[in-house]
């Protein structure tokens, strides 16, 4: 998960918004030696770090290890991690897969689409789920992405600030459940055991102290929960039925706009 520190939106708006927009594939020019690298491979190398061990263990330092130059070289493209951050959240942005519907598609369909494609991308990408992004750079993958999004509300009646309004708390949702998808699995890799295992290995100590007749309907609901899911937490069963009652929310408000 990202530090306190690692969050969008902390490095120079001016910089990173020419960084963002410049034209795909080039590096923004400067005076000097001609460079060995270029911001698209500081960026994709950067990913593909987070992605493989963590956004804890992306520094600077650590990249320029990664691409075999020194730090000091590094700061001839990215200004720092403040920008980078914002380079790579843009890139997966870009890189995301839309599904494409044929007109008249219903905007229940186009509304599941969207979460299941961001469900995507925090399974392949893990710390962007982590990314605190509530002050967004405003890249052409996030503006991409934006439109896109948008497109799923559009025409069902909500105006323009109920469509921002309901496709914000439909990304929340989404990245909601994957961060706790993402801290049941770092339970299970923490402790070496599922979460069913864990569960009956502490079953004897919870025997001991819980007493059924004092929290009944406690007991009676979380036993038929722990017995559906095996375990206390069921990713899929969250991610389902929690959409489910996004789309219901979402149908009643459509029908009072008429």
């Amino acid at each position: 998960m990202a530090k306190a520190k690692d969050r969008t939106g902390a490095g120079d708006p001016a910089r990173t918004l020419e960084l963002l927009w410049r034209e795909a594939g080039h590096n923004v020019s400067r005076r000097g030696p001609k460079q060995q690298l270029s911001i698209d491979t500081v960026v994709q190398n950067a990913i593909e770090l987070a992605d493989r061990d963590g956004l804890d263990t992306l520094t600077m330092r650590r990249l320029a290890q990664e691409l075999g130059v020194t730090p000091m070289t590094l700061y001839t493209y990215v200004p720092g991690k403040a920008e980078l951050l914002d380079l790579m959240l843009d890139a997966v942005y870009q890189q995301m897969p839309r599904t494409e519907h044929p007109p008249g598609t219903g905007w229940r369909t186009l509304v599941t689409a969207v979460a299941h494609e961001n469900r995507a991308l925090f399974r392949c990408h893990p710390w962007v789920a982590g990314l605190p992004v509530t002050r967004p750079a405003l890249g052409p993958g996030l503006m991409a992405k934006y439109e896109h999004e948008l497109g799923a509300f559009d025409g069902t009646g909500l105006d323009d600030i109920e469509m921002d309004a309901a496709l914000t708390h439909l990304l929340d949702f989404v990245r909601s459940t994957a961060r706790t998808a993402l801290d049941a699995q770092a339970a299970d890799r923490d402790s070496a055991m599922s979460d069913e295992q864990w569960w009956a290995a502490n079953a004897p100590l919870l025997a001991r102290v819980f007493d059924p007749a004092r929290y009944p309907l406690a007991t009676r609901v979380g036993s038929a929960a722990g017995a559906a899911h095996q375990g206390a937490y069921d990713a899929e069963h969250a991610y389902a039925f929690g959409l489910q009652c996004v789309l219901d929310g979402f149908a009643a408000l459509i029908d009072q706009r008429g």
